[in-house]
């Protein structure tokens, strides 16, 4: 199996900048914590960012969880349960370096972790859709395409329909991480409702060119039998 370093750069409301970097597994979800090193803005050893933070709130992250090839996901872990969705970036085209940072509320407790999904290669066709609904629930749905199908994204704890996670919820942000969009219908992960007619859109951008960035562009109402999915030609 391969790996691959993983870094994040967060401020915490008691003026500290934490430094976070692990060595993590691709193609198995695995935990981003603190780099070990004082001077980098981490502890005496690798913690879990909820040990290493507990009671404070992290402000901002200035970098975005970046790895060397390709971050398909992250998110802030609470009891097994998607707390807050992260921006992730790739030094495969330096994005990370030209990324902006990225506001943050978030109040850390004990048992917090920041979990994190990386592919050994920069093309791989993962397509990972993150959302905030209006009941402050995060969630990321994720499909790996193959061929020319419509190919209907799950969420990543449940493997359930977006419909069946969020319904009678309404997205108010979303963002689409994904190198493939040239090969999606409209460029775009759609939301269909009960008839299979789009009433929502996020468009895909490839974190190798772009960063990429919550948007309430296209962003609708859930009900029990939508489904998010993305169509490609190929």
């Amino acid at each position: 199996m391969t790996t691959q370093a993983v870094s994040c750069q967060l401020m915490l409301n008691d003026g500290s900048s934490v430094n976070l970097l692990s060595t993590l597994t691709d193609g198995t979800q695995g935990e981003l914590k603190t780099s070990g090193v004082i001077s980098a803005g981490g502890g005496v050893s690798a913690q879990s960012i909820g040990t290493f933070g507990e009671g404070k709130v992290i402000t901002s992250i200035i970098q975005p969880i970046t790895g060397v090839s390709r971050v398909v996901y992250a998110f802030i872990s609470r009891r097994g349960e998607i707390l807050k969705c992260l921006p992730v970036a790739t030094n495969a085209t330096n994005s990370a370096i030209y990324s902006e940072p990225y506001p943050c509320n978030v109040l850390l407790q004990a048992g917090d972790t920041i979990q994190v999904l990386t592919l050994a290669s920069a093309t791989a066709r993962a397509c990972a859709y993150n959302v905030v609904t209006d009941r402050g629930v995060s969630a990321i749905f994720s499909v790996t395409p193959s061929g020319a199908a419509t190919n209907e994204l799950t969420h990543i704890l449940t493997n359930q329909s977006i419909g069946s996670s969020l319904q009678g919820q309404r997205i108010i942000s979303h963002f689409t991480n994904s190198s493939d969009a040239g090969k999606y219908r409209g460029g775009s992960v759609l939301i269909l409702n009960d008839r299979g007619l789009p009433v929502g859109t996020s468009l895909a951008v490839n974190q190798n060119n772009l960063q990429v960035l919550p948007s309430s562009m296209g962003v609708c109402g859930i009900g029990l039998n939508f489904e998010a999915v993305c169509i490609t030609t190929s």
